[in-house]
């Protein structure tokens, strides 16, 4: 599997004197960066890393089953990557643990274009989602279920990322799409979102980290340093709006006067969307479970504590440079 590294930390020495040669290599795994990619590709900078002992190496995935595969085979120490990806390969018996939940909210919202005012009037029409189990899809079928309208009610159609999606409702290939809000910065004002995901699934978890059993009897101390550099990292992110939003930019190679950047930053703070102290959301994981097990991609009930590492969490939380 061919695994694309953009980025490294920034090797600031440790104060202790610990020099680049003693700092361990971590491989760290995110799915394609899009608009608010500072916040996930934060622990790449400045001496987070540096100052827990790490050196890290962050890798672009095409999409969270990759990044799956490439944890388990053992080409990644960690990825950051849907929660309910790990549910069901942890329920088929995959070694993986959740570490804690850094975006426990949903960007995504339901675009539509003019003539929708409800979600009534999607009857009959053509509506942009994703891979089935995908969040796209869950939210699709919430807001469905919340007007009491049943799936055959629309036309599904699976149109991959975010921008394709977005691309179809703008050239009136679909009459409507699951979309992330940065979307929002650039559209057409007769184009607009009808329906905001963090209202609709307020317990649906956007991402989480991961990292395997394996990993975790072999490595202890390097995960619990990771996950407090990502503590350290996520909240200097959610501190300095500027420094966040241009590594964005310089992620997705956004010129000066996309908008997409310093909306998708706002945006993700004014929703509560972020969660610097990477708590681990048992409730929410659950609910997550139940979600998957109705919508068929469980075949039966699977307990998420099994898969979850929370004794890693804590002690990474004791770390971090925000207790201190």
């Amino acid at each position: 599997m061919r695994l694309m590294s953009i980025g490294c930390v920034g090797l600031w020495l440790l104060a202790s004197g610990a020099s680049a040669q003693d700092l361990k290599p971590w491989r760290h795994g995110v799915i394609e960066p899009k608009g608010d990619a500072g916040f996930m590709l934060m622990v790449g900078q400045r001496d987070f890393a540096a100052r827990h002992g790490l050196k890290i190496d962050i890798v672009a995935m095409k999409n969270g089953a990759l990044a799956h595969k490439a944890l388990l085979a053992g080409e990644l120490d960690s990825i950051e990557s849907s929660p309910g990806a790990a549910i069901v390969a942890g329920a088929r018996g995959a070694d993986i643990k959740i570490l804690g939940c850094d975006w426990p909210g949903v960007p995504h919202g339901l675009l539509v274009r003019p003539g929708i005012t409800r979600v009534a009037d999607l009857k009959g029409r053509t509506v942009a989602v994703a891979a089935p189990g995908s969040l796209p899809n869950l939210l699709l079928k919430a807001v469905l279920e919340q007007d009491k309208m049943a799936e055959s009610d629309v036309r599904v159609a699976n149109l991959g990322g975010d921008l394709d999606r977005y691309k179809a409702v703008l050239a009136g290939v679909v009459d409507a799409g699951i979309v992330a809000a940065e979307f929002m910065a650039a559209a057409p004002k007769e184009i607009r979102m009808l329906v905001r995901g963090h209202d609709i699934l307020p317990n649906y978890v956007r991402l989480c980290l991961s990292a395997t059993g394996r990993t975790i009897r072999t490595r202890r101390e390097d995960v619990i340093n990771f996950l407090a550099a990502e503590m350290d990292a996520i909240g200097y992110a959610v501190a300095h709006r500027d420094a966040t939003i241009a590594l964005t930019r310089a992620a997705i190679r956004a010129p000066p006067d996309d908008p997409r950047p310093a909306f998708a930053y706002d945006d993700t703070l004014k929703s509560g969307l972020i969660d610097p102290t990477i708590a681990m959301p048992l409730g929410k994981l659950r609910w997550m479970e139940e979600m998957l097990f109705k919508a068929g991609s469980l075949k039966a009930r699977f307990d998420v504590t099994t898969i979850t590492a929370g004794d890693i969490r804590d002690e990474a939380a004791r770390r971090s440079l925000q207790s201190k």
